[in-house]
């Protein structure tokens, strides 16, 4: 990587977010028309895209409708807070009473033209993407708020599928008018579900007409849907709920309201042969698990955020019959795998938000970082799809002859290309260009030129350190770095405070750009890179590749949960210095500190007390 051209200090920041322009081409309206009898659901395919065609019969219209206005739910769904602001909405009313007597087809091109004209950025998400294949039909969709994706996969059984159905991919005028139609889909009237390019025609429209949507997706938005699909690919941990279990979980957050200043996480634990237990915070509420026990190799606590946007699962539970959960780790993305009869949906939480870009440039680590369009051993993976649609990786490495680490790369690099897709719910990878223009990938490497910059500096020697790690009890992990950069000929001293849910509570830096506008802009370069190099020594710390012969600076927490409630310990190596702190849910009580004549001797004791609580049964909950 080259250095970077400007100083690091540089204040100036491009004035709006770079996106990618992405052109729909509709020729009719995507709609549920019904009549006494029959009902017909229409869906429009982007004229822009390859031909894709499906004709069927549903033969549960109640579970389609629930599974659709589930993803509806999904894609509209905005948690991020929002201040009030009715200029736009004075603006939208206003065009509303000027098309009032204009057709549904008029009135929808007449709104997407407004939207170019005044509020380019109230509509920046991509149409339901839809892809046909000889086993499923699929759907995903990505929230607003970067925060959710999910995939629906509706079984070739679900449907009585008239004629030869084109496989390929697609996107669907997916509108709130074809959402309320939905709504109308009854078990008593045969339901026809058509996809084609054609859509749904009106008298009053002129021969020819075409609905345009010129939409400019932002490409932190893209980065995301790319990042968190191509996650799902990534080694987890999986265990299995009873859909009781998810329903309790949720009634509870329902009839509670979170606590200003307090955690809002939802911790699970696992402990092999034993049912998962899911523990609310900060309330202490522990729902155990009804479904199978865990099968994983060791005892674990993982801490997932985003727990409201479970909710957006309230109508597809009822159908539920079993869930899958696969978690990353501790703030990283986690997936809900539901399934029903003949079909499933994939839910995918980010685990942090945009205002969290701490714990976002941890999980960047876990990704490739890849710029090149395609290589021979991606190729080949493409090749093969090309033909099945669909195959596991044990398939693809048979047929293609590629090495096991080459054959992941290859499959993790067209995951984040958008050129195919991981379906975690069957663990097979399938053919799904995400867009009809290919995706520059040189654009989504990094979030902005602060990142990339950052990211030089880290693979520069020696010019990125962590001089000091200091743990306050109860409050986090003080973090204080050294970075030095050959182009200012200067010395920055960045520092951050991490919080046990790993954000960035505080932080500061000598350089200009933080002097002047401190975080409003977000981190500087120096920020960046002091997480990330902490980031990459835990990563190697976890791997046993850290080459520090012996620990001087190290917290870990550990927790039992017995009837009277969870024990916690806190063991804190501080160099010479150990220090045990001990109590009953998260209060410590007591107190006791050690001092010895050297570092080695206070990191066999601290090793020592590591293991003696292990062998008691108590879970490592350092990152939970």
């Amino acid at each position: 990587m080259s250095a970077p051209d400007e100083p690091c200090d540089d204040v100036t920041e491009p004035s709006e977010p770079e996106a990618t322009e992405v052109h729909l081409s509709y020729a009719g309206l995507s709609a549920m028309v019904a009549t006494e009898g029959t009902a017909r659901l229409s869906l429009a395919g982007n004229l822009r895209r390859d031909p894709v065609r499906f004709e069927a019969t549903i033969k549960d219209p109640l579970r389609f409708r629930e599974a659709m206005a589930t993803l509806y739910a999904i894609v509209a769904s905005d948690f991020r807070y929002v201040p009030k602001d009715r200029t736009a909405y004075l603006a939208y009313q206003r065009m509303r009473r000027e098309s009032s007597t204009l057709t549904a087809w008029q009135a929808q091109r007449e709104y997407f033209s407004w939207l170019l004209r005044n509020d380019p950025t109230a509509f920046v998400v991509l149409d339901p993407v839809i892809t046909v294949h000889p086993d499923q039909v699929l759907f995903e969709v990505f929230s607003k708020d970067e925060g959710a994706y999910a995939k629906l996969g509706i079984d070739r059984d679900a449907f009585d599928i008239d004629g030869s159905p084109t496989f390929g991919t697609t996107n669907i005028d997916f509108s709130q008018a074809l959402f309320q139609g939905l709504q109308q889909m009854r078990s008593y009237r045969e339901t026809r579900l058509s996809i084609g390019q054609e859509g749904v025609k009106f008298a009053t429209s002129a021969a020819g007409e075409v609905l345009e949507k010129q939409i400019r997706v932002p490409d932190s938005w893209l980065r995301g849907f790319l990042q968190v699909q191509s996650s799902a690919g990534l080694p987890s941990e999986r265990f299995a709920l009873a859909p009781i279990d998810l329903y309790n979980a949720l009634r509870y957050l329902r009839m509670h309201a979170d606590r200003k200043g307090q955690r809002r996480g939802m911790r699970i634990e696992l402990v092999p042969g034993e049912p998962p237990r899911l523990v609310l915070e900060p309330w202490s509420e522990v729902i155990p698990a009804t479904g199978a026990p865990y099968k994983g190799k060791g005892a674990r606590v993982v801490r997932l955020w985003g727990r409201r946007r479970l909710s957006l699962l309230q109508r597809f539970l009822p159908f539920t019959e079993e869930v899958e959960v696969h978690v990353l780790g501790s703030g990283l993305p986690s997936f809900w795998v539901l399934r029903g009869p003949g079909m499933s949906l994939t839910l995918g939480l980010t685990g942090f938000t945009a205002a969290n870009w701490s714990q976002a440039l941890n999980f960047d680590l876990l990704l490739p970082r890849k710029a090149e369009t395609t290589t021979k051993p991606l190729d080949a993976v493409l090749a093969q799809l090309r033909e099945r649609w669909s195959a596991g990786p044990g398939e693809l490495a048979k047929a293609t002859g590629l090495a096991w680490p080459a054959l992941i790369e290859a499959l993790q690099l067209g995951c984040q290309q958008g050129r195919i897709m991981y379906d975690i719910a069957y663990d097979v990878y399938r053919l799904r260009p995400l867009t009809d223009a290919p995706i520059d990938p040189a654009r989504l490497e990094f979030r902005d030129r602060r990142e990339r910059t950052a990211f030089d500096l880290l693979a520069r020697r020696d010019a990125v350190k962590i001089v000091a790690e200091n743990r306050i009890p109860k409050v986090g992990l003080e973090l204080t770095g050294q970075v030095n950069v050959t182009e200012d000929k200067r010395e920055y001293r960045p520092q951050m405070l991490l919080s046990d849910e790993g954000q960035a509570t505080k932080a500061e830096c000598t350089c200009a750009l933080f002097r002047k506008q401190g975080l409003k802009a977000g981190p500087c370069v120096h920020l960046i890179a002091l997480r990330l190099a902490f980031a990459a020594q835990e990563a190697r710390r976890l791997q046993g590749l850290d080459p520090r012969r012996t620990i001087t600076v190290e917290t870990r927490s550990f927790s039992r949960r017995g009837e009277t409630g969870e024990e916690v310990y806190q063991l804190s190596l501080e160099r010479r210095r150990l220090k045990i702190r001990w109590g009953m849910d998260d209060q410590f009580a007591r107190l006791q500190t050690f001092a010895f004549d050297s570092n080695e001797a206070a990191s066999a004791a601290y090793l020592t007390r590591v293991a003696e609580l292990e062998s008691r049964g108590f879970l490592d909950a350092t990152a939970g």
